[in-house]
Parts: C-alpha cells; structure tokens; sequence
C-alpha cells in the first residue's frame, strides 16, 4: 500500500475508540441481557465485532500491526427469536447451477416443445428460454436429481424452515416473495457445498473420501 493510501493517525486511533465504546456497549447488554437469546446482546456483540476487525485493518495497513485477539461468528447464524410453537411456516430454497453445456439444455427444452402445445421458445431460443420451458415443464426436485442430463452442474444450495405466526393471505407476498422473511424466524437450514467435503477432510486422515457429491449439513437455529 503506497504512503498515500495509508490510513491517519487519528483514523486508527478513532478505530481504536469505537472498539472500547463498543465493549462498553457489549458489557451493559450482557448485565442486562434477558435469557439466552436476548437480540439486544446480539446486536451488541456484531457491532464489537465490526469495530475490532475496522480497528485490526487499520492498524496492519498502518503500523504492519495485528491485534491478540478475534472475536468468532457463530456457525448456526443468528439466534433464533420466532414463535416457540409456530403455527405457520415458509421453506425457502436456494439452488446454484453452472450451464456448463448450453447444447444439451437447449436440445433438452426442444423435446419438451416438441411435444407440448403449451410450452414455445420464446424470443431467441437460448439457454434463458430454454431454462423457463423446463422449469415449467419439470419439479425443481426432478431438475436436481438429473441435472448432467440438462447440461447443468449443480453448486451450492441451501434450505430455510422460517416459523410465521398465521398462514398469509392468497396472493399476499407474490409481489416480493423473500422481502419480508427475518433471519432470526429461520428453525432450521439445511446446507449442501463442496466446501464442507474440505472441512471433513480436515478431521482426520482414517476417514474415506467422499464420492464427489456436495456434503451437507444441517442448522438448527431454535
């Protein structure tokens, strides 16, 4: 980093005072915190942890310096705060994939059009059209499991159990269906990537490898 990029004096010092505010903030909440999962010492605990890791760039940028310590995330996100027992709830999945052969997807949503009055390619015929024919043509589920057959290749994917206080109205979020849901109404998750294959390897050198297929592993939030 070149002198001119170097952050002042005074920057890294008012870092270092957001970082003693901030554990002050952190110590009032734990004092009066209200049981286990109380959000106030959640809030109070995220704030330190941005001041520390401002206050840590700082000073390496500016002194080659480190602090002694690191404040860690917790793995299962944040705390859960919803109903205990919910009457309602939503599930919300995310799946990644790669179009690793545009061809095969394009010669896959051809067939399904051949052979359905109701589904057309629309506008070019390209992997976008291709996509909407067999998404209307096939379960998400379906997809996944033959995903090579579609030139696909799958990535991360993630699953959210979020608690709701009553079923909504017909129609009611369709305008922006994942605007309204609260992280902390999130049960459970259920996570799969590639990334947790490198953890477990990680664990010991006795266990076999996997069979190339994403690990997953799933949170409990409640």
């Amino acid at each position: 980093m070149s002198d001119a990029a170097l952050p002042t004096v005074a920057e890294v010092r008012a870092a270092a005072e957001a970082v003693k505010a901030a554990l002050d903030r952190h110590l009032a909440a734990v004092e009066s915190r209200i049981g286990d999962d109380d959000p106030d010492v959640y809030a109070a605990f995220n704030e330190l942890a941005a001041a520390a890791e401002e206050y840590d760039e700082l000073l390496y940028d500016r002194y080659d310096e480190v602090t002694p310590f690191e404040i860690p995330t917790p793995e299962d996100g944040l705390p859960y705060t919803g109903p205990a027992e919910p009457a309602a709830f939503s599930v919300l999945i995310r799946r990644d994939y790669a179009v690793v052969e545009p061809a095969r997807l394009i010669a896959q949503a051809e067939r399904v059009v051949a052979h359905d009055r109701e589904a057309e390619l629309a506008h070019d015929g390209g992997t976008a059209d291709a996509l909407g024919v067999l998404f209307g043509e096939y379960e998400p589920d379906e997809i996944a499991s033959r995903a090579k057959d579609f030139g696909l290749e799958e990535g991360d994917s993630t699953l959210w159990i979020a608690a709701s206080e009553e079923v909504a109205e017909p129609g009611e979020w369709l305008g922006a269906p994942f605007a309204h849901i609260d992280p902390q109404d999130v049960m459970h998750r259920f996570d799969v990537s590639s990334v947790f294959d490198d953890e477990e390897g990680d664990e010991g050198d006795d266990e076999e490898a996997g069979d190339g297929e994403p690990a997953e592993r799933g949170l409990t939030t409640a």
